[in-house]
């Protein structure tokens, strides 16, 4: 992957505009006091919310899933305070597409930043064990030193990302996005949110838009898939290419173009845009 040229972002030469509280700022510079138990503790909530010419995409969604996670951290979700914080920002950053995070932390601080995208190639993944902590299980919490390890394990073997299984060989997700497969039948399959994995609003945009199956995946499922993909709002859809040894023939697959164009559309009715100006096609 790599990263757009962050000046395109700037409203007064700003690399990475942000809001700390309600101020506006460039997050380059701007503090938090080190004994904040969210930089000493990963203690705290995020979200993380596309941005499309000035308009986010199921902010609502997002908002509601950073309370349901501030209420399992028991910590305070000040939501209308966000959401004009959110719309001070945008306003003074102006129409862009980019991306926003949502942070919020033990010490009590708000932070906002908009973020430039980052172009996605087809994913190559890896398996890597893990076990989801059930004290937080569901939440989008700041604690993901887990996630990054497990993507550095995968990149060290060559691949890009890593595709999560249980020590049993349950498949549950991609350390920072949902996974989907088309099974030998071709039926677009993901693991159900029983299995400790994340309730992504991506997730819900293509289960809204396509028939989904929602069926335990074992290692041997995803190995004999005709094609998959992964989804988050960061990356909205992005086929896989390989996963393990296995290499996918067709990349992206039928499946998986049918849901970027669900999702696509899912944002142009929310969004109001039209495909010329969201995708420039």
């Amino acid at each position: 992957m790599t990263t757009q040229d962050r000046s395109d972002l700037s409203p007064a030469g700003l690399r990475v505009p942000a809001s700390v509280d309600g101020v506006l700022c460039d997050a380059a510079t701007a503090t938090v006091p080190l004994w904040d138990d969210g930089l000493l503790r990963g203690d705290g909530a995020f979200e993380y919310i596309r941005c499309y010419a000035g308009r986010l995409f199921t902010l609502k969604e997002h908002l509601d899933r950073l309370e349901r996670t501030c209420g399992m951290l028991r910590l305070e979700c000040p939501r209308a305070l966000l959401e004009t914080e959110l719309d001070a920002l945008l306003a003074w950053v102006g129409p862009v597409t980019a991306d926003v995070r949502i942070v919020l932390t033990r010490g009590g601080r708000r932070l906002l930043m908009v973020e430039p995208l980052f172009t996605w190639t087809p994913a190559r993944l890896a398996f890597v064990e893990d076990t989801p902590r059930l004290v937080i299980l569901g939440a989008k919490s700041l604690s993901y030193a887990g996630n990054m390890a497990a993507r550095r394990r995968a990149q060290e073997r060559g691949f890009s990302e890593s595709l999560l299984v249980s020590q049993d060989g349950r498949v549950l997700e991609v350390q920072q996005a949902v996974f989907f497969w088309v099974d030998q039948e071709g039926v677009l399959c993901t693991p159900p949110l029983s299995e400790g994995i994340l309730d992504s609003i991506t997730r819900r945009v293509v289960m809204d838009a396509l028939d989904v199956d929602e069926r335990v995946c074992r290692r041997e499922d995803a190995l004999a898939a005709r094609e998959a993909f992964i989804g988050a709002s960061a990356r909205e859809i992005t086929a896989v290419a390989a996963i393990e040894e296995r290499e996918f023939d067709e990349v992206p697959g039928p499946v998986t173009r049918q849901a970027v164009g669900a999702y696509r559309r899912a944002v142009e009715r929310e969004t109001g845009l039209s495909p010329e100006v969201l995708w420039g096609g």
